[in-house]
């Protein structure tokens, strides 16, 4: 196989990374409109119900239109869609505003429950979700992540304990919205569900950062480990048999 063919292989390999870009619009488009939609519609008198409900199907819109461009809703959009719709649903039936604030505490508890479930997995859920971000573009020799989950323990260690930490983190965010979703004003809810969002996700990038550092997760990525090559243990182990 020629050096061109290699190349060729080891870019095929490396998922699509998504674009800044891209990931800004979805932020605006799933968290920051609707809460805009919900106290502009407030403002001009609408109830808090129809309110909450029109900044609900926002999101949902964007799963099916997703759905409709590629017929396929994979791994959590799929997961993310369902619930979501289920919610919209049971908000319909109960006729409850206190339930749709409630929404995104429900929605990134079972989040939470899926990331704690996937991690006895083939592979945990942050495994997939890290490596279009990370793989081949950060601290990396090249080596394919693939070929360090198969032959690095410590690899596949960091990326289940580090599914655990995100699971267990969004399980506490959840319990934190519901309960402001049943003691709080009303009008006050989404503001603070906005607000946690962030808030959530540095901590969990801060931790998980410290823990990849100390874990050494961008020495394996990087191929700095101090273990010595498998090559060169027999010879090693020769060697001291030859001395005694």
């Amino acid at each position: 196989m020629t050096t061109r063919n290699v190349s060729a292989v080891t870019t095929s390999e490396v998922p699509p990374r998504p674009s800044g870009r891209r990931l800004l619009l979805g932020v605006v488009w799933d968290i920051v409109v609707p809460i805009a939609l919900y106290y502009g519609l407030r403002a001009a008198g609408v109830s808090v119900f129809v309110a909450l409900l029109a900044g609900a199907f926002l999101p949902a819109l964007t799963m099916v239109v997703q759905w409709l461009r590629t017929r396929s809703l994979e791994g959590m959009a799929g997961f993310v869609a369902g619930t979501m719709l289920l919610g919209i649903a049971a908000a319909l039936v109960s006729g409850s505003p206190r339930f749709l604030l409630a929404k995104d505490g429900w929605l990134t508890g079972a989040a939470g429950l899926w990331f704690l479930i996937s991690i006895r997995a083939r592979r945990p859920l942050l495994f997939h979700g890290g490596r279009p971000l990370l793989e081949g573009r950060f601290r990396s020799d090249g080596t394919s992540w693939d070929a360090l989950w198969e032959r690095e323990p410590a690899f596949r260690r960091i990326w289940r304990v580090s599914t655990a930490i995100w699971g267990v983190a969004m399980l506490l965010d959840a319990v934190v919205r519901v309960v402001m979703a049943y003691t709080l004003p009303m009008d006050l809810v989404p503001g603070l569900g906005a607000v946690l969002w962030p808030v959530t996700l540095v901590l969990l990038q801060l931790v998980n950062g410290v823990y990849y550092e100390v874990a050494g997760l961008w020495r394996l990525t990087a191929g700095t480990t101090t273990r010595p090559p498998a090559a060169l243990q027999p010879h090693r182990a020769t060697r001291r048999r030859r001395r005694h």
